[in-house]
């Protein structure tokens, strides 16, 4: 098994051809997809195998006026048939290296309190941990 990391340009639409089941929580929206691939401050790193996204791994650099450049890790996904191999680490590797590049010096993320699998991922990277934030979803529609 080869796994391939990469990040995802805008020019890169084609690489969405084939994505193995569950590496996103909903199907691709083509018109959305484009959009993301365009949009300024978004960055995306995937892991292929033999041609398949198998991972993928987004971020989102939020410039303040007041601070250097964060990288928020908005979310990161593995083909449940590829989990426990390392593929996430890698892309969250890549995507930590191209937040650098962009002035990133801070880098956060969310997850479940239950996800226990995801703790012990992001925990290799050494974070600091807050247990007391609070989160709010608002819809908009």
């Amino acid at each position: 098994m080869s796994i391939t990391v990469r990040r995802v340009g805008p020019d890169d639409f084609a690489l969405f051809a084939q994505i193995a089941p569950d590496v996103y929580d909903e199907p691709i929206d083509p018109t959305r997809l484009a959009v993301y691939l365009q949009a300024s401050g978004h960055i995306l790193v995937v892991a292929m195998m033999d041609g398949t996204i198998v991972g993928q791994c987004a971020g989102v650099v939020h410039v303040h006026p007041d601070k250097t450049p964060e990288l928020y890790v908005d979310e990161v996904g593995t083909a449940s048939t590829h989990r426990r191999q390392g593929i996430a680490r890698l892309m969250i590797d890549e995507l930590f290296a191209w937040g650098r590049e962009l002035g990133c010096t801070e880098a956060w993320l969310g997850t479940e309190t239950d996800n226990e699998a995801a703790k012990g991922l992001y925990r290799r990277f050494q974070p600091s941990e807050d247990q007391t934030i609070q989160y709010f979803e608002f819809k908009l529609d």
